[in-house]
Order: C-alpha cells, then sequence, then structure tokens
C-alpha cells in the first residue's frame, strides 16, 4: 500500500525550486522596468522639445554656415533723430518713459546701459612741459556720459542713443523678415525672461535626452565595444577641435 500521509520525493525539489527561481527574476524585472521607464520619459522629453528643437536645429545650421549659405536676411534698417523736450530727462528712467511713449512701444527698454563721463582716448596721454618744466594745467577733453536703450523684441529692434547735453536722441530701428527673426530668436536678441526660461528647458531636455539615451544604450545593447568606441572617438573630436580654436 501507499502511505498517502507524506509528499511524493519528486514534489519537494519542485516547491524547493519555486522560490528560487522567483529571486532570480528581480533583478532581470527591474531591469526591464527601468528601460520601460527611460523609454517612456525620453519620448515625452523628446516631444515636448520637438518644435522648438527644430527651430533652433534649422538656424542653427543657418548660423553656422551663413557665409556659404548667403541667405536674404530682409532686414530694413532707418536712422532717425527724436527731439527732447523742455525739461530734458534728467535720469536714465526717466529718459526710459518717455522714449516708451515717443516711440509708441509697448513695454520699457529691455536693456539699458549707462556709460559714465571720461577722457577721450586721444586726450589721455599727460600734457607735455611747458618751458619751466612745469607740467601744464590744461584740463583733459571728456566725453560725456552716455545712455543707450534697447526696445522691441525678434521682429523689430529700436537702439535709442543719447549724449548728456544734447537736445535730440539717435534712433537706429531695425526691422526682420523671417530669417532674421528665427536668428534673433536663436540669439535670444530683444527676448523676453519667459522665452529665456523656456529655451532653458529646452536646454534641459537635451541633457537629459543626451544621457537617457545613452543609458538606454548601455541597458540594451550587448555589442558594446564599438559603441563606445564611436562614442570615444566623437568626444575627442569634438575636444580637440574646441581646444585648438581658444
Amino acid at each position: 500500500m501507499t502511505d498517502l500521509s507524506q509528499p511524493p520525493r519528486s514534489a519537494e525539489p519542485a516547491a524547493h525550486a519555486r522560490p528560487a527561481r522567483t529571486h532570480a527574476q528581480h533583478p532581470v524585472n527591474r531591469r526591464a522596468t527601468a528601460v520601460r521607464w527611460l523609454r517612456k520619459t525620453h519620448g515625452w522629453f523628446g516631444l515636448w522639445g520637438a518644435v522648438m528643437g527644430l527651430i533652433f536645429g534649422v538656424s542653427g545650421i543657418w548660423l553656422n554656415h551663413r557665409a556659404v549659405l548667403k541667405l536674404p536676411v530682409a532686414q530694413e534698417r532707418t536712422n532717425t533723430q527724436i527731439a527732447l523736450p523742455d525739461p530734458l530727462p534728467a535720469t536714465p528712467e526717466a529718459m526710459n518713459t518717455w522714449l516708451q511713449q515717443a516711440l509708441n512701444v509697448p513695454e520699457p527698454a529691455n536693456r539699458v546701459r549707462v556709460e559714465k563721463a571720461k577722457p577721450v582716448a586721444w586726450a589721455e596721454r599727460p600734457a607735455k612741459s611747458d618751458e619751466k618744466g612745469e607740467a601744464g594745467s590744461a584740463k583733459p577733453l571728456m566725453q560725456p556720459e552716455q545712455w543707450t536703450f534697447n526696445f522691441g523684441g525678434a521682429t523689430r529692434q529700436i537702439q535709442a542713443e543719447y549724449w548728456a547735453g544734447n537736445r535730440s536722441v539717435s534712433i537706429r530701428q531695425t526691422d526682420n523678415g523671417f530669417l532674421g527673426t528665427l536668428m534673433n530668436l536663436h540669439k535670444g536678441t530683444g527676448m523676453t525672461v519667459p522665452w529665456i526660461l523656456l529655451v532653458d528647458t529646452l536646454a534641459g531636455c537635451l541633457i537629459f535626452l543626451s544621457l537617457s539615451g545613452l543609458c538606454l544604450w548601455v541597458m540594451t545593447t550587448k555589442r558594446r565595444t564599438v559603441g563606445w568606441t564611436i562614442f570615444g572617438l566623437g568626444s575627442l573630436l569634438a575636444i580637440g577641435l574646441a581646444v585648438s580654436r581658444l
């Protein structure tokens, strides 16, 4: 008769083998989870920067080869003079407010530069001595204080230049075509803080896409010798070309 109180001997190894197989699958499951998460995140980050990446890619190629690709920028430049009111604006802030109204621009200047009065370059030499050996007492010729205001954005830029004591302001206006606007968007010329922060997010996306792409390649590719060779040669070439121009 068969003793039913004890399980068959063949069942014991199987019962002990199941936990061992489960423990062996944990690293594989974690690796697969990490790969799936990286792929999804890589795709979402790429989708966020897709449109801006296209804009910066096209404008970057044109800027990099602008000496060869002589495309028409279609810029129109005009120079005018605007008479100042009486009394004159006493401070750069007051001049900024008056220029905003006079030029009919919606926002104040995005950049204001004040250059203090200083001796002109050709008058910085020491004065010549007279016949008695005493230094001349003539004062050096001074260059008056200069205020520069930049208005506008990527499509139109207005630069106003004022020399202290003048009764007028010099105005230089530049109206850009499509390529000129694209170039200014790439360089951030005349753009506001929100645009600059948006471009920063694109730069962060590029950094993450580079790192996540490298991690995905390491985790999913078995033949790594050729890949590391290409990566190393590309890095050495980029660093070498950059250092050679410093």
